[in-house]
């Protein structure tokens, strides 16, 4: 089956996370994406465990990809990249706003080399902010987004960061959406645009909880919430008022509450017997009987090992095993994406820095091996060394 993206061009020029995260997506789609690295390599190369030379966060997030290694600095690096672009459809980067201008790189210079051509920019502010120029880690924008403090009101604890770079992750996924539309809009139009993603704002629309800020009224937390049951703790999911209504009428639990009891008494004294119920069980399986013949949803506090191991991803396939360069394998988690007809998924290992400097020169410019190797002499292309 044919992927769906099979004929699209995507030069990756960002780092990290958000912007190495829609590449890899679109490379699992089957887009021909050439990451371009700087000299010294993605920072994430030796992140995670290293195996031979490549180490788990870079393989996750750039698994499927070529690689180049182009010096901007040097004379000539920064026009072998405007090339590359002029034979892109989508070209992303995550730089400050403002660095790529300095290298002869800005928008409007590409749009005018290759109108046609997509570009997606994430930054922590966005491009034209007052607050453009601040550094922007996933951390500073969970903290500028309200999650740090929502959590620490609702936890009860000092504030603390998510483990999670879930900032990242949202504007890499919405960076992708738009890179979809955009190029759909190229269809009609036949011009590229130039997508500014600010992780804010990707944070805030993504925040459900948004609303009670916008409306100026407290926040009500919904969503799970832990017991500990039979079997070890269990989230539950639902307005308790609700569930207590299932119990009560379902299970036969009996409402504890003496007439006329206050509000918190009451809400106190329900708890209880439910923290009673849950705990009721012989094991954990009739637990989960129950709560499914009642239509309670329910799930199980895994850790992250063993949700690789849960009935759903083992049958859906999604940790898969990639070449680790070394003779043997390693497992990366697989793009979400199944479709009816087409092909989709990872679909090639990690890439050592500069490993596909000259497949790619030859593919997407018809470079000849002279020039390939004037580039080499002078430095703009670097290539790790592999024994």
């Amino acid at each position: 089956m044919e992927a769906p993206l099979a004929s699209l061009r995507v030069l990756d020029l960002s780092r990290v996370l958000a912007g190495p995260f829609a590449g890899r997506m679109l490379a699992d789609m089957g887009a021909d994406v050439v990451k371009v690295e700087p000299p010294e390599g993605d920072i994430t190369r030796g992140w995670g465990a290293v195996r031979h030379g490549l180490g788990g966060y870079f393989t996750q997030q750039n698994a499927g990809k070529r690689t180049v290694c182009i010096d901007l600095d040097t004379p000539g690096g920064a026009s072998l990249v405007s090339r590359l672009a002029q034979r892109a459809d989508v070209l992303i980067e995550n730089f400050r706003p403002g660095v790529l201008a300095r290298h002869g790189l800005a928008w409007e210079q590409l749009h005018a080399l290759n109108p046609r051509l997509v570009m997606l920019s994430i930054s922590g502010f966005g491009a034209t902010s007052p607050e453009a120029q601040r550094p922007a880690y996933a951390a500073v924008l969970h903290a500028e987004a309200g999650i740090v403090a929502r959590q620490s009101e609702f936890d009860a604890a000092p504030p603390t960061d998510p483990v999670l770079s879930i900032a990242d992750t949202n504007a890499g996924l919405h960076g992708l959406a738009a890179v979809l539309a955009a190029l759909l809009l190229r269809e009609r139009s036949g011009l590229g645009q130039h997508v500014d993603i600010a992780m804010l704002d990707a944070m805030l629309v993504t925040d459900d909880y948004a609303h009670f800020a916008l409306d100026g009224i407290p926040i009500v937390r919904g969503g799970g919430e832990i017991w500990d049951a039979s079997g070890g703790p269990i989230m539950v999911t639902g307005d308790f008022r609700t569930l207590w209504k299932v119990l009560t009428a379902q299970f036969g639990v009996v409402d504890p509450t003496p007439p006329g009891a206050p509000l918190g008494e009451k809400i106190r004294l329900r708890r209880q017997a439910a923290a009673v119920f849950y705990r009721s069980f012989p094991n954990r399986s009739a637990l989960i009987a129950a709560l499914d013949g009642a239509r309670i949803p329910w799930g199980d506090v895994r850790s992250t090992a063993a949700a690789f191991s849960s009935p759903t991803a083992l049958a859906r396939g999604t940790a898969v095993p990639i070449d680790d360069r070394g003779g043997g394998t390693r497992r990366v988690v697989q793009s979400p994406y199944r479709f009816s007809g087409a092909q989709s998924g990872v679909h090639g290992s990690a890439a050592y820095r500069g490993e596909h400097n000259r497949d790619v020169l030859v593919d997407w410019l018809g470079a000849a091996p002279d020039e390939i190797a004037q580039l080499e002499e002078a430095g703009v292309l670097l290539a790790e060394e592999r024994t």
